[in-house]
């Protein structure tokens, strides 16, 4: 399987297959494909895991394509504009935790489940929610990001604040949690929210420039109302 990211302002990954080699979105996530390739779907991972990938964000049901000949391409772009980061999961033995709508596509090897919060704070207030995405196994698998990726990475011990919805993945040996803002006019008058996301070392973090919810937010306060 070979790739390329194409495009700028609104990406797409254009993924070329031999006979036998796969890949798996979620429902829609296909732009464009070359003749050769047939399509399944299926509730990936069996019902206990697809009910998680809902609470999660993503789509209950799975496609997956197959190439039947050599050199079939197949293309899954973002739904914003923004860029699409690349992570060969063989080389991350731990995984990686992801924010909920960051998975595009993968190959079949990687397996997504859901990951828990260990603290429930960080779940019920954390920007990302009580549930997040855990991706292991061997493999490529595609994120989408909002806006401009930023890597860090993190030394054992090193902490990293963000503003929440700005965290995309970060490797299982990060932990995380959120602290709440001090100072009733930080809260107030600073905004920035009531809310910090905590990042603890060792290990890589993706970040996002852009909160796609906050930039919505936006964009609908200055809607017309009657």
């Amino acid at each position: 399987m070979e790739y390329k990211i194409v495009g700028r302002t609104v990406p797409s990954v254009e993924v070329t297959m031999n006979k036998g080699e796969a890949m798996y979105t979620q429902k829609g996530g296909m732009t464009w494909q070359t003749e050769g390739i047939k399509m399944s779907t299926n509730a990936r991972g069996g019902v206990m895991k697809s009910l998680g990938r809902m609470f999660a964000g993503e789509s209950i049901f799975m496609n997956t394509y197959t190439s039947e000949k050599d050199g079939a391409q197949i293309a899954f772009a973002t739904t914003v504009p923004g860029d699409i980061k690349a992570i060969n999961l063989s080389e991350i033995p731990n995984g990686m935790t992801m924010q909920k709508g960051a998975f595009l596509c993968a190959e079949p090897g990687v397996e997504l489940s859901i990951a828990f919060s260990k603290r429930f704070s960080a779940g019920l207030f954390g920007g990302e929610g009580f549930i997040l995405q855990k991706a292991q196994g061997k493999g490529m698998i595609f994120l989408e990001i909002d806006g401009d990726p930023i890597e860090k990475e993190l030394s054992a011990g090193e902490v990293l604040k963000v503003d929440t919805g700005n965290v995309v993945a970060f490797e299982n040996t990060v932990s995380y949690e959120v602290e709440t803002i001090k100072g009733l006019g930080n809260i107030f008058l600073g905004g920035e929210g009531l809310f910090l996301t905590k990042l603890v070392g060792p290990g890589k973090v993706i970040i996002q420039s852009q909160n796609f919810g906050d930039f919505a937010g936006r964009i609908m306060s200055m809607m017309p109302s009657k």
